[in-house]
């Protein structure tokens, strides 16, 4: 478990840092059913080239929604009620995501967008080797591709992220939890996607293999380019890995600012109140178990003025 006693880390800009890659628009998603429930309220974020933008909150504010959202990979009851997404693709064209047919979204998940799922074992196929489920990535979407090209490339990008090329053969039980996430981030960058939705991918390993993996995030975005929305209950993690933040809470963006003033000068309450969720190496014991006192998280208070939020950002 990290703590936020050290400086945050806010890794430099890229060159092509300024231009978006991802827009994402006053989205509202609803949950259908006997009452409608609002899970996700006119959130406004954008992502640009190269940077890793956290989404922080706790399990049910709305985070993995507003990724399955953004992919298109919400299904019923879940429904977007309103608003845009936007793929800014480096030839020059937006994409709206909302509106690409099945066969549009086929070509553009995984070679434009991928997505890393919380929990690998669940999300890797355990009746398939690491091979086979690598290769069925690159027969759908490269279908040009030679079988001795789709080996090679399968190897090049576990090697990319820490994985032996021989472990190919292995079936995901044979694999420890750190390389079997390392599996899913391969997977992701097969096709050399300009953006990777993370989500809480490191929330189940030790505290060693998860600094070993976000090492590697760094590493890889920084060789190859992507960028990342990088989504965690852990804000501390943020703070050393994200360019900027965005707290959300029921369903709301309450607080989005880059990683040094978010950690410097919180305003909104909730994220006062994470910040402190975690004890101090150093501090009074004290002041921890006050922060973790209340059951509950505070009632969203009203957003900081409209000039002191970075543009794209919301309540």
């Amino acid at each position: 478990m990290t703590t936020h006693n050290p400086p945050p880390r806010t890794a430099p800009p890229a060159p092509d840092a300024a231009r978006p890659v991802l827009t994402v628009r006053d989205l509202n998603v609803v949950y259908r059913g006997d009452r409608t429930v609002h899970a996700v309220k006119d959130v406004s974020l954008t992502l640009h080239r190269g940077e890793i933008l956290g989404l922080a909150g706790e399990s049910g504010c709305g985070k993995s929604t507003l990724a399955y959202a953004v992919n298109r990979l919400h299904e019923w009851p879940a429904e977007v009620s309103s608003g845009t997404v936007t793929f800014h693709d480096r030839d020059g064209h937006d994409l709206d995501l909302l509106a690409l047919r099945d066969e549009e979204l086929r070509r553009f998940r995984w070679s434009k967008l991928s997505m890393v799922f919380q929990g690998a074992m669940n999300a890797l196929n355990p009746v398939t080797t690491v091979r086979a489920q690598l290769e069925d990535v690159l027969t759908t979407h490269r279908p040009g591709m030679s079988k001795q090209q789709r080996r090679a490339r399968c190897a090049e990008v576990l090697d990319l992220v820490g994985v032996e090329p021989g472990r190919m053969h292995s079936y995901p039980h044979e694999l420890s939890g750190g390389m079997r996430q390392r599996v899913m981030i391969a997977m992701a960058l097969l096709l050399d996607p300009q953006v990777m939705i993370m989500d809480e991918p490191t929330t189940a390993l030790d505290v060693l293999v998860q600094r070993g993996i976000l090492r590697e995030i760094l590493r890889l975005r920084d060789e190859l380019g992507f960028a990342v929305v990088f989504i965690t209950h852990d804000l501390p993690l943020l703070l050393e890995l994200s360019d900027r933040i965005a707290v959300m809470l029921r369903g709301e963006i309450v607080e989005y600012d880059t990683a040094e003033t978010l950690y410097r000068h919180p305003r909104h309450p909730y994220t006062r109140q994470l910040l402190e969720s975690f004890p101090s190496l150093t501090g009074e014991r004290g002041a921890f178990l006050r922060a973790t006192g209340p059951a509950s998280p505070p009632a969203a208070g009203p957003a900081p003025h409209d000039q002191a939020r970075p543009a794209g950002s919301t309540r």
